[in-house]
């Protein structure tokens, strides 16, 4: 059980508006805020267009859009809070002059958690009166889908509200990754970031264009990993051997230049080049309808996902 009941969204965003969407689909009222101009109507048309997704992953009892609040002032839109979710633009200064709003206004005992996608909390910690209440919770687009959130504590968060955010996620049906050890970037997007610029790398050596990189994803690793990730992936490719094999026999690869660490120079012609390629990929599609084939895609993917994890399999045999 959780004793977070309302929420407030500090930033709609497409994450902020994301979030907003999980929380009210999952029972929860939500107060959101934003000072940009028209940010409630952009607000309420991307929960709108969210909504059916999440009624056919299913809603919560009580669940409704009617719950959802918007509130121009800050201090507001904080103060009654249990739970306050940050999402203000990736600006370091722009953050901690924003949480550090948010730590004046909203009550003690309510938990601070911030989006960065890249900043450590320990960092974003400093100058706030009560840095103990504060995490990150790093989620993944689209946020009312994906259920990974990674949640990181700084060096002044208690195990308790640790152990309180990362409770309140699970019961939204997400699940919690606990980054022990704090490192920009967290752990999945560094992983992706790997991924993005051996793109960038392969696309500006003309060995392929945008689109053949990305069917050498979809239709390879992509596929793999969706299931069991880069470890238990290679740890059958070692055959009866396992993991062990597969270090022994391929090791020594790990050696040779096959990737490139650093990114390149985003040349004019570089990114020329993506662009065109991302946009000729896309077609007569609009990105609104890419948006929408691609939650559609996610919602049963999701639902297979679900059936297949190594959990729900040591689940079945303990059932047996």
């Amino acid at each position: 059980m959780t004793d977070i009941k309302k929420i407030a969204v500090v930033g709609t965003g497409v994450i902020g508006n994301g979030w907003i969407t999980r929380f009210l689909a999952h029972g929860y009222d939500v107060v959101a805020t934003d000072p940009a101009e028209g940010a409630e109507e952009r607000m309420r048309k991307a929960v709108e267009n969210a909504w059916p997704y999440v009624e056919e992953l299913g809603l919560a009892e009580g669940a409704s859009i009617e719950r959802l609040t918007f509130e121009k002032d800050l201090s507001k839109a904080v103060e009654d809070a249990d739970f306050i979710q940050e999402n203000v633009p990736e600006v370091e200064d722009l953050k901690e002059s924003v949480l550090q709003d948010i730590d004046r206004y909203a009550k003690r005992e309510a938990i601070i958690a911030s989006s960065t996608s890249g900043i450590k909390p320990s960092y974003l910690q400093r100058g706030l009166q009560y840095p103990d209440r504060l995490v990150v919770a790093h989620p993944f687009h689209p946020v009312y889908i994906l259920p990974l959130v990674e949640v990181v504590p700084g060096e002044a968060t208690t195990t308790t509200n640790t152990e309180r955010a990362t409770a309140f996620f699970e019961g939204m049906n997400m699940k919690a990754l606990l980054v022990r050890n704090e490192i920009e970037g967290h752990i999945a997007d560094r992983l992706i970031e790997a991924i993005w610029r051996e793109s960038l790398h392969i696309v500006n050596e003309g060995i392929a264009t945008t689109e053949e990189v990305d069917q050498a994803f979809i239709y390879g690793a992509g596929l793999r990993y969706a299931q069991y990730g880069p470890f238990l992936t290679f740890h059958l490719a070692g055959g009866e051997g396992g993991m062990r094999h597969m270090l022994k026999q391929f090791g020594p690869a790990l050696k040779k230049p096959w990737t490139k660490l650093e990114a390149p120079e985003l040349t004019d012609e570089l990114h020329d080049r993506v662009v065109a390629g991302c946009e000729e990929q896309s077609g007569e599609c609009s990105l609104s309808e890419l948006d929408q084939n691609r939650n559609e895609f996610l919602v049963r993917l999701l639902d297979l996902v679900k059936d297949y994890w190594p959990e729900a399999k040591q689940a079945q045999k303990s059932n047996v």
